[in-house]
């Protein structure tokens, strides 16, 4: 048989004949008038090669051959119907996992959360988290395998959507009982300081050193660099050194770790956080459902207080 040939509709033509084994009540059912049925079945005799229905006194009695249909006829349509319907995503029965990539700095501020959430509702979900490197690492290779990236990077990148998922400001964060703290609101104090850089794989310098040194023409003195904001976070919870830092990263932190945060004398402003997400996975129900439980995580840290300004710094 060539199905190049084979309209679909006869099929569901012949699904409702053989359903209701007349062929008045088949073209009702399929919204066709009678004599087009009946033009209809004399195709589906000849591309079957069985009279399908025949005339038994004043009844019309499926064949053999079109009983045996049935069952595979409906389950065949079915299944093309499926082609066309995206499969649902249920948390509570799901078992798939999510392959997120984000900076350390959000572990505590989403990923937790996320945690909370996926185990609350659907605990056969599982999530990966890989470090964000910056816009260069995103092969299309490693693209295929990302179901979510956040950053503080404001372009968009080949492939994804992107949407703003929070806002964020810099503040410095020093041990309490720091004996320079108030000192170090006030510029001269803030230069005599010894400072902690946040120099990521694949960077020449912290953004705050570049952000200092083009604006207003300055160089911190750097005592200890370090690799993420975690890091800075604990070297300076554990010396005199400061270290400046997201102020979300501070307040979720610092009951743990006895840190303080200030104000520093020179604001580089309103940092945000995007979310990214594959374009192929724009209308899959399991992304959708994740971007929902990452951006409500979003609003909320956006209602919490968060200091205002003007300006934004690249992402690490």
């Amino acid at each position: 048989m060539n199905l190049a040939a084979l309209d679909l509709n006869l099929l569901v033509a012949l699904d409702a004949l053989l359903t209701d084994a007349h062929v008045g009540r088949a073209a009702m059912r399929v919204g066709l008038s009678q004599p087009a049925m009946s033009h209809t079945l004399r195709r589906l005799r000849e591309v079957i090669g069985d009279p399908l229905l025949v005339r038994t006194g004043a009844r019309m009695e499926l064949t053999p051959r079109a009983q045996q249909l049935r069952a595979p006829l409906r389950q065949a349509l079915d299944q093309v119907r499926g082609l066309f319907v995206a499969d649902g995503f249920d948390p509570a029965s799901a078992t798939r996992r999510f392959a997120l990539m984000m900076p350390d700095l959000l572990l505590n501020l989403i990923v937790m959360p996320l945690v909370e959430r996926v185990a609350a509702a659907a605990p056969g979900v599982a999530l990966d988290v890989l470090p964000w490197r910056g816009p260069a690492i995103m092969t299309p290779e490693l693209a295929r395998n990302i179901d979510l990236v956040i950053a503080c990077t404001p372009d968009a990148f080949d492939g994804f959507h992107r949407q703003r998922l929070y806002s964020d400001s810099d503040v410095l964060a020093v041990r309490k009982g720091h004996p320079q703290a108030a000192k170090l609101k006030r510029l001269p104090g803030f230069m005599k300081a010894r400072h902690i850089a946040v120099v990521d794989r694949g960077q020449r310098e912290d953004m705050i050193d570049a952000w200092l040194r083009e604006q207003h023409g300055l160089a911190r003195p750097i005592a200890l660099t370090v690799p993420s904001y975690l890091q800075a976070l604990h070297m300076a919870a554990a010396s005199d050194l400061v270290a400046f830092v997201p102020r979300r990263l501070v307040e979720a932190q610092a009951p743990a770790l006895r840190l303080a945060a200030l104000t520093p004398p020179l604001d580089p402003g309103i940092d945000e956080q995007f979310m990214f997400w594959p374009v192929r996975a724009q209308m899959d129900p399991g992304s959708i459902w994740l971007r929902k439980q990452v951006a409500e995580i979003g609003r909320r840290l956006d209602r919490m207080s968060a200091k205002s300004g003007n300006g934004r710094r690249a992402a690490a």
